[in-house]
């Protein structure tokens, strides 16, 4: 019974890196361009191409879904895109601290066979 409170708690942390995904862009996006234009286009652009990219490959209902290694793939450039874009920001904490929880979660997702 622990154990299926573990992995539950897991996909709700696989859910919670998702956002968090669209977050750190859309926090990268406003604090990096220069002008109005260019932090709103960044800010709102970035996420919606993540949106975009793992609704047709990485949701469990993706058009498209990948397998494999295909699929580790597109989640260390999802995820590690939000760690690198969370340190580019000046945010250098929670990029690690980010990129430590997706490494977490990834090797518990595969190991537990989610």
């Amino acid at each position: 019974m622990f154990l299926t409170i573990l992995k539950n708690a897991n996909l709700g942390l696989a859910f919670l890196l998702e956002l968090g995904v669209l977050a750190a862009l859309a926090f990268w996006g406003f604090s990096t361009g220069s002008g109005a234009f260019a932090k709103i286009a960044l800010g709102i652009g970035f996420p919606a191409l993540a949106i975009v990219v793992w609704a047709l490959f990485g949701s469990p209902q993706a058009t498209w879904h990948l397998n494999g290694i295909w699929r580790l793939l597109l989640q260390i450039v999802f995820f590690g895109s939000a760690a690198v874009d969370l340190y580019a920001a000046g945010q250098r904490v929670w990029g690690v601290v980010f990129a430590l929880l997706f490494v977490l979660n990834t090797t518990l997702v595969y190991a537990w066979g989610q």
